[in-house]
């Protein structure tokens, strides 16, 4: 069986910026659950060395930040595991794992009431978030915890909404990613399924974003769409994707779609990924 046990703890240092400490381990037991987990307080890494056992073990640190009441900014940083003589050297290790997000909001922008304007950046190192036993790896019923894309990757995102009456809101997205894609016979550290032991990787060092199978993609969509009633909407859609690989072997693939439809209580899916 697969377990998790996950801690966030928060707090406004002003009225304005809030910072906040997150760990989190999965591991997997056959008729048993370590019970020591539970504990709130001790770091998780005290309790794997207690138990005798190295489970997947994540730490993080977030914050938030409110300025002149229109803008935010906003980022976080985890950390899965790393070696700082490594990191120094700069020779890629493969285990030095650890994942970044930067963005901003600017609400009402340029003086326009609900222009609403978001930027976000998102960088995530190669094998961070997997594990050698592929069981306690930072997934759930086969979805990741973290981000769609998993790992090793680099990702851009602009985001710009406005409600230009009370029933209609438009938004537009524009993403570009950058990602290094396994290969049939290699594991580059993308697909966090795998076990991060060689094989299926191969090798100690030379591992950056993007190492394996270099593969670009730009994402764009605009949705409009009406409220009719009380929770009843039309949303008409249009999405562009462009994906092309850099290294060998070449493909490339464009795809253009228009959708419509109708809902009613409920929350409207993305299918970005």
């Amino acid at each position: 069986k697969k377990y998790a046990a996950i801690h966030h703890l928060d707090m406004n240092v002003t009225k304005w910026l809030n910072i906040g400490l997150f760990e989190g381990v999965i591991f997997g037991r056959t008729n048993r659950f370590d019970f020591g987990y539970l504990n709130p307080i001790i770091f998780y890494r005290s309790i794997e060395q207690q138990n005798g056992s190295f489970d997947n073990s994540i730490v993080g640190l977030d914050a938030k930040a409110n300025i002149a009441k229109k803008f935010q900014v906003y980022g976080q940083f985890s950390l899965d595991e790393f070696k700082l003589s490594e990191i120094k050297k700069n020779r890629g290790w493969w285990a030095n794992k650890w994942g970044i997000q930067l963005g901003a909001k600017y609400i009402d922008a340029f003086g326009i009431n609900n222009l609403d304007l978001q930027i976000e950046h998102n960088r995530v190192r190669p094998f961070t978030y997997s594990h050698f036993d592929s069981v306690a790896n930072y997934t759930h019923y086969n979805q990741p915890l973290a981000h769609p894309l998993m790992a090793n990757f680099q990702e851009y995102i602009g985001i710009a909404r406005y409600q230009p009456a009370p029933k209609w809101m438009v938004v537009a997205k524009l993403m570009y990613y950058q990602q290094g894609r396994d290969s049939s016979s290699r594991s580059f550290g993308s697909n966090i399924f795998l076990p991060n032991v060689d094989p299926p990787r191969q090798g100690e060092f030379g591992y950056k974003i993007g190492s394996g199978w270099k593969t670009n993609v730009v994402y764009g969509s605009v949705l409009v769409s009406y409220e009719i009633k009380e929770n009843l909407f039309i949303d008409l859609s249009a999405v562009v994707r462009n994906l092309k690989t850099i290294t060998p072997p070449i493909m490339q693939e464009k795809t253009s779609v228009i959708t419509f439809g109708v809902r009613w209580n409920m929350y409207r899916r993305e299918f970005v990924f």
